[in-house]
């Protein structure tokens, strides 16, 4: 089993399209079409504040995670995704603490992020690292897909 190494993806990196359009790919493949930012994945990580991880095991891309902070106070995980042929290898897990890290060097107080309550691998994970479920959202997805909205607070000195 190949470890990998998280990397951030740059603006102005030479490999942005590529990466760009690997990604669109994952994410048509694991969400449904009206979850998925495919169409809008390029403005999504063109605005100032997101930032987007992944991880790259030799020439092949095992997951991503993509986030944001909208204001000073909060952050928010917007996708969080891992190969199928990647998953349960810790992938997931080091792609979400590294954002975590990433958005705790913004100094936020909170993480937010919502979950599909079926998706139980995402729930233990976020639970593993400390995320709690906030309330639950009816028709988050779609009329009949709930979401749990799920949080993670840092102690503030």
């Amino acid at each position: 089993m190949e470890t990998g190494v998280i990397v951030e993806l740059q603006r102005n990196s030479p490999h942005w399209a590529k990466v760009v359009n690997e990604i669109v790919r994952i994410e048509k493949k694991i969400f449904p079409k009206h979850e998925s930012l495919a169409r809008s994945f390029d403005e999504e990580l063109r605005k100032k504040n997101s930032g987007l991880l992944y991880t790259q095991v030799g020439a092949d891309i095992a997951g991503y995670v993509m986030y944001s902070w909208p204001s000073s106070l909060c952050a928010c995980i917007t996708k969080l995704a891992v190969k199928e042929n990647y998953r349960g290898q810790g992938h997931g897990e080091k792609l979400l603490k590294a954002a975590v890290q990433k958005c705790r060097t913004r100094n936020v107080h909170r993480i937010s992020l919502h979950v599909d309550p079926t998706r139980t691998p995402a729930m233990q994970l976020y639970k593993k690292l400390g995320f709690q479920v906030d309330t639950l959202v009816e028709g988050y997805y779609s009329s009949d897909r709930n979401a749990y909205r799920m949080y993670l607070d840092f102690d503030m000195e």
